[in-house]
């Protein structure tokens, strides 16, 4: 008989040994076994609980996408115009929790997927779109019509940095990947002053 409330507590360690795994291997050629083997649990659970690997991996993504959205929210919270707003933004992209390897490998393995599963398209397109809707709401009053283009400038950095300081394993690579697009939103509220 199954133990009542134990579903969200299975789920939710068979998403974060989906995501150790793939940080571990570096690759999303790892099984439902080796998933369920770190959860602690057999893999026929993982298969009831998500259905397959690719469910699972989606479910980690969700996950990360979550987290990554709360530092956000967090983080826009505490700033108390556009500008520090817009840095709030650029900031939580590139915080520790970010740059953590597994959380790399899964964003890496993540982009691949997008170009092969309509479903991991999907929620990567969700991303990039609310990345963008973020910049330009705080863009628009300061820049005007410049306003989505610079959004997407901005972002193409975000993300293009993220991945390169993400494959570096050097130390302070956010602080670094930060400090260059930061420097960005500076050069486009200066263009338009």
């Amino acid at each position: 008989m199954p133990k009542l409330g134990m579903e969200p507590i299975r789920r939710a360690a068979l998403v974060k040994a989906t995501i150790d795994e793939i940080g571990a291997a570096g690759t999303l050629d790892i099984t439902v076994s080796r998933i369920a083997k770190r959860a602690g649990m057999s893999s026929a659970l993982a298969h009831h609980y998500f259905g397959g690997k690719d469910q699972i991996f989606l479910a980690a993504m969700r996950h990360t996408l979550t987290v990554y959205g709360a530092e956000v929210r967090g983080a826009l919270a505490m700033a108390d115009d556009n500008v520090s707003r817009l840095q709030a933004i650029i900031c939580a992209g590139f915080t520790n929790s970010n740059f953590r390897r597994e959380v790399i490998a899964a964003w890496l393995n993540f982009y691949v997927l997008a170009q092969s599963s309509a479903e991991a398209q999907r929620l990567l397109t969700i991303y990039q779109r609310r990345l963008h809707s973020n910049l330009v709401y705080d863009l628009r009053p300061l820049i005007g019509d410049r306003a989505d283009a610079a959004a997407e400038r901005i972002a193409g950095l975000i993300d293009g940095l993220y991945l390169r300081r993400g494959l570096d394993q050097s130390s302070d690579m956010g602080i670094d990947a930060t400090e260059h697009v930061l420097a960005l939103l500076q050069a486009e509220l200066k263009e338009h002053a």
